[in-house]
């Protein structure tokens, strides 16, 4: 594994092949990530994982501060892994030292979900992405499910741009079927007891959405249910066509989408 902390490293070591899988990370690498580099691995001759928190695509400056670190971690864990050839650890100037780059705007219609009450944070995690794609120039880049409206609008813009496909990999989750995420480790015991309650809950939601009628009513009468039994601020509960994230009035190809606060900390997931 080989650990690359400059453009100039990256380039001079990814310049002899052409058959690169990219995973963009930033950090607190968990069971998620590590199954997207096992995707790369299967699909790739070389597999590179960046770490690199974008202070571009948060909204909340709390956030960004509270945001979990540990780099020595990180890569006591991708050491592990047998096959991962190249780590890219850049600085901020690596990333933005074009500064002449347009703005990236998202249109009104994709301003939904995440993009309604995050601003700019996907203009953000668009931009950073359009600079690490210009960058790394991989032929695959391998992205979860669970931020689901993040893969969808990075697929529609990178493919478009570049010779490159972005692969979307299934949402990996704990024994209670709580999504991983970096800012798991935010959250104590009880914490991540009430988010597999969460989970339990919009299974049975999800389940029970082809017997209404009338599915943007019950699903305000489901978003009171939650807040009123787990104490937690929501920012949506939809259910959105998984091809469009347009709002869907049935459960084939759909996916239920939720926002939620937890202990002050922002979780997302979708099923």
């Amino acid at each position: 594994m080989k650990i690359l902390l400059n453009n100039t490293s990256l380039l001079e070591s990814l310049r002899p092949f052409n058959d690169i899988g990219f995973v963009p990370t930033m950090g607190g690498i968990h069971k998620g990530h590590l199954s997207l580099i096992n995707k790369s691995n299967k699909l790739c001759k070389k597999t590179i994982v960046s770490i690199f928190v974008n202070p571009k695509q948060f909204n909340n400056k709390k956030d960004l501060k509270s945001y979990p670190r540990n780099i020595k971690k990180d890569l006591k864990i991708l050491r592990k892994i047998k096959k991962i050839d190249f780590v890219y650890l850049p600085k901020f100037n690596d990333i933005y030292k074009n500064k002449n780059k347009p703005k990236i705007k998202l249109p009104k219609k994709d301003k939904i979900l995440c993009a309604k009450f995050r601003k700019g944070h996907f203009e953000g995690v668009l931009d950073v992405m359009n600079r690490l794609t210009k960058i790394v120039n991989p032929k695959k880049i391998f992205m979860g499910e669970k931020d689901f409206q993040q893969l969808y609008l990075v697929k529609k813009l990178l493919e478009r741009k570049y010779e490159t496909k972005v692969i979307p990999c299934k949402t990996i989750r704990n024994k209670k079927n709580v999504a991983l995420s970096s800012r798991n480790s935010l959250l104590n015991k009880s914490n991540l007891n009430i988010a597999a309650n969460i989970y339990k809950n919009l299974e049975k939601i999800k389940k029970n959405i082809n017997n209404e009628k009338n599915i943007s009513r019950f699903l305000k009468s489901k978003k009171k249910e939650l807040i009123n039994n787990f104490k937690i601020k929501i920012d949506y509960l939809e259910l959105r066509d998984d091809k469009s994230l347009k709002i869907s009035r049935t459960n084939k190809n759909s996916r239920l989408f939720i926002a939620y606060y937890l202990n002050n900390v922002r979780l997302i997931d979708n099923l």
